[in-house]
């Protein structure tokens, strides 16, 4: 058996494995600047930063340093009525330093010119910063001259205006845009997107889909404990693929065959496996393995069962056989795991 996942759960179990392996990574830290504007929206603001601070818990190196920024000050009030302190005015930042800065908008921010805003984006703009706006936030950028010629998402109530106001920009229907060296953002549910967008150049599509499993699980009306988003989301999967992921889910600690699995979805084994080599990336017994080691790993995290008991829960009949398995795939034994991992937690 090969080593390391092989299946769409790698994505699930990335933050697990060892943090330095797969996908590409910056060959530096990247500053990213948030400015919050008076009343910007809290939720756009979290999603956007959710993303770099996932994505730094996944590596043990740091990829993006994150600063606030504020316009007057030490505190800037959010939609929410909460204010949030800053780590620096925006009259004081130097822009030389900044990977990309991003005008964070909400539903109430007074959209009006702002000479020192112009001049400070301006500059950034001059020194090949990466511009951004969240929600309306683009406005800004926008009234500097400085979204001509790109494609730009803004939230709806505000796309009329800006067509108006700025002919030379173009207004886009999604919810986020990339767009060279500008990027964008409707609102407050899409920021999140629009920055795993970014991590997805910078650092390889599945380290930013494991950063999705874990911030954007809950998307689903049905939870299910161990969900592969980018399978249990698409409701063009086939229902026989469908059910056979079912029945291995509702099978952990007593494992079916996999001719028994495609004797219940009443498809032939071959047709199993095209199914699974197709959508999940790994063959039917391959996948189910890791399922299972998926849920091991849960067990070592969640609760205080003996190692024993944890490999007869997750259906191996062999202790020895669980834990070269688990090391095959985690990289670490299972003991050594739940040590580093309660380490973690003081």
């Amino acid at each position: 058996m090969g080593s390391h996942f092989e299946s769409l759960l790698k994505n699930k179990n990335m933050a697990y494995i060892d943090s330095d392996r797969g996908g590409a990574t910056p060959s530096r830290v990247k500053r990213v600047a948030f400015v919050l504007v008076e009343h910007f929206s809290m939720m756009a603001f979290t999603g956007a930063v959710d993303a770099l601070v996932t994505a730094n818990l996944m590596r043990s190196a740091t990829l993006y340093e994150v600063l606030v920024v504020g316009t007057e000050g030490e505190t800037v009030l959010s939609d929410l009525g909460i204010e949030i302190p800053v780590d620096c005015q925006l009259s004081r930042l130097d822009e030389r330093q900044l990977d990309i800065l991003i005008l964070c908008g909400g539903y109430r921010v007074q959209l009006c010119a702002n000479a020192s805003m112009r001049t400070k984006l301006k500059a950034a703009n001059a020194a090949g910063v990466v511009l951004g706006g969240l929600w309306n936030g683009a406005y800004f950028l926008a009234e500097a001259g400085l979204l001509d010629g790109y494609e730009c998402a803004y939230h709806p109530d505000g796309r009329t205006m800006m067509s108006e106001d700025f002919p030379k920009v173009r207004i886009s229907n999604h919810s986020h845009v990339l767009d060279r060296d500008r990027i964008s953002c409707a609102g407050g549910s899409s920021s999140l997107d629009m920055m795993l967008a970014v991590v997805r150049d910078d650092c390889g599509k599945s380290f930013a889909s494991a950063i999705e499993e874990v911030l954007s699980c809950d998307k689903m009306t049905e939870v299910i404990d161990v969900s592969v988003a980018s399978i249990d989301r698409n409701p063009a999967l086939p229902q026989s693929l469908k059910t056979a992921l079912e029945l291995m889910r509702n099978n952990i600690d007593e494992p079916l065959s996999i001719v028994e699995v495609a004797h219940c979805v009443g498809i032939s084994r071959r047709q199993l496996e095209r199914l699974f080599c197709h959508h999940v990336d790994a063959s039917p017994s391959r996948y189910y393995l890791e399922l299972r080691l998926t849920h091991a790993r849960q067990l070592l995290q969640q609760t205080n069962k003996p190692i024993p008991d944890i490999a007869v829960a997750t259906g191996f009949v062999s202790i020895s056989h669980f834990r070269r398995c688990f090391h095959q795939l985690f990289d670490i034994s299972p003991g050594r795991f739940r040590k580093t991992f309660l380490q973690q937690l003081s």
